[in-house]
């Protein structure tokens, strides 16, 4: 494992970890996309189903575990623990709009025609557009708050190592996954906006606001 995909990984970790202490610590999930989140547990879920059948290495398996959840406790906590502090009205986002498209586009593109398979391409095409709720969620609020705004910024910087992982282990491996890269690159330009935002703003100790 390389470098690019090690900080990766822990960037990904520091995020969730960051939203799960923000709701807990706050005892509220406000200005959190719920639909965000059942979106990544359902990507964890479909992504990591070879938990049972592929052994990699102690550390893959942990992440695996830990990615999952941590992705339906936060779930637990917007929808039941703190439901009464979640919007539902600003995150309106139409979520089938997302998840019909890479379901179709899973089972029409992808490595191998298998059922693990089929759903391991759908969680990555879902992947590169579940935080499309929660940046809509922002956008149609105006503003996030500082720490939700960190956990973005970790997300991002996640998606962004992770091209970086595929340049090398292409260069030192000659491996390439086309699929991975394209739906990393789409995702990694979802952020784009955000990343300048973060930087000319939060880091200034400045509320992020975005444009309705």
């Amino acid at each position: 494992m390389n470098l690019f995909r090690f900080l990766g990984d822990l960037s990904h970790l520091l995020a969730i970890i960051l939203l799960l202490l923000k709701i807990w610590k706050s005892r509220s999930c406000a200005g959190i996309s719920g639909k965000s989140q059942v979106l990544f547990a359902v990507v964890f879920t479909a992504q990591f189903l070879d938990l049972f059948t592929n052994y990699m290495s102690v550390y893959n398996t942990c992440m695996k575990v830990v990615y999952i959840a941590c992705s339906f406790t936060t779930v637990w906590m917007i929808y039941s623990k703190f439901k009464a502090t979640y919007d539902g009205n600003q995150d309106a986002f139409r979520v089938e709009f997302l998840v019909v498209p890479t379901a179709i586009l899973a089972f029409l593109v992808n490595h191998d025609f298998t059922p693990l398979e089929i759903l391991w391409t759908f969680s990555i095409y879902l992947e590169s557009v579940a935080i499309l709720p929660q940046l809509f969620m922002v956008s149609k609020t105006g503003e996030a708050e500082t720490i939700t705004s960190h956990y973005l910024f970790a997300l991002g910087v996640y998606r962004t190592l992770y091209l970086f992982n595929w340049i090398w282990r292409y260069h030192f491996e000659g491996f390439f996954d086309l699929i991975a890269i394209v739906a990393g690159l789409v995702q990694t330009v979802l952020y784009c906006d955000f990343f300048y935002l973060y930087i000319t703003k939060v880091l200034k100790g400045k509320k992020l606001s975005l444009p309705a």
